[in-house]
């Protein structure tokens, strides 16, 4: 089975009506992603690229029972309330690709969802997507293939690059998943990674890190602590950014002599992590990681 989506998902999309939700909800489609739904306060009964549009979460579920995620395209003041809706709905994955929540707002966010065992990806991710069967979020479709490697990503572009890569060398994906690049995000890299430990359908892992915050290093003792059995290559971005100035993603931010790329670079390492020293080394590793567990085998 797939990680997270398949082509069993069926989808309802927050913030339908809006550019982004319309957009990326017709472009979801054309992927192939069975969008069933759609909630816009004050615009129900309207429809958008053929799917129906209701007034709330609760409306949307009642008439389209089947709906089991959720992804939200609503201004960051109004999106902790559409997850808090999609939650009490029950809707059990929710994919929040709004950026600018408030770090005290998400923090309240992913801990309400974890109260309710609800998995959130996000804030400020591209989604995720198991390539021809499921895109939930604004990546590019294109890039993606149907494979064996699974992807974890802070960066929505690298996300993108890396798959590009990984395609054009006949290294297809099993489920590519953005966990976003705010300080505090519902899934995080382990979280994954153990998604992708349990899944048959996945037999490496490549992921992308960037500077800022430990998470790096946390996976480095995971995958030690828990003799992880998959091979993993990694990438760390940012390794010219300067201390103490803030780059890009809001998590993204040298501190203190902490979360800077040599020091995850060396944690991942010393884990016996494979560490690209640029994307495009990506695909040779995963081959030569795939190659030497083989030999092991």
């Amino acid at each position: 089975m797939p990680v997270l989506v398949d082509a069993s998902t069926r989808v309802l999309v927050q913030g339908i009506t809006g550019r982004e939700g319309s957009f990326h909800t017709e472009a979801m489609i054309r992927y192939g992603t069975k969008v069933v739904a759609g909630v816009t306060p004050g615009k129900g009964g309207t429809t958008v690229h053929g799917v129906p549009v209701y007034d709330s979460v609760e409306e949307a579920v009642r008439a389209h029972p089947e709906v089991n995620a959720s992804i939200v395209f609503v201004p960051a003041k109004f999106a902790p309330d559409a997850v808090y809706e999609a939650i009490d709905a029950g809707i059990r994955l929710i994919v929040v690709i709004t950026e600018g929540i408030p770090i005290h707002e998400g923090i309240r966010m992913i801990r309400y969802a974890r109260m309710r065992n609800v998995t959130v990806i996000g804030p400020n991710t591209p989604g995720v997507i198991t390539p021809g069967e499921c895109k939930l979020g604004i990546m590019p479709g294109h890039v993606f293939s149907p494979g064996r490697i699974g992807l974890v990503s802070r960066s929505g572009t690298l996300t993108y690059e890396v798959a590009m890569q990984l395609t054009s060398a006949g290294l297809g994906q099993s489920t590519c998943v953005g966990i976003g690049g705010d300080p505090v995000v519902g899934m995080d890299f382990i979280e994954v990674l153990d998604l992708f430990r349990r899944d048959p359908g996945t037999e490496a892992v490549v992921l992308i890190g960037e500077i800022g915050g430990d998470a790096e290093e946390r996976v480095a003792r995971f995958v030690v602590e828990t003799e992880y059995p998959k091979p993993v290559v990694a990438y760390v971005a940012g390794r010219t950014a300067p201390p103490g100035k803030r780059m890009g993603h809001a998590g993204a931010i040298i501190s203190m002599g902490v979360g800077d790329a040599e020091s995850k670079i060396r944690a991942l390492s010393s884990a016996g992590i494979r560490v690209a020293a640029t994307p495009f080394e990506i695909p040779s590793l995963v081959r030569e990681a795939l190659s030497s567990r083989a030999k092991a085998a």
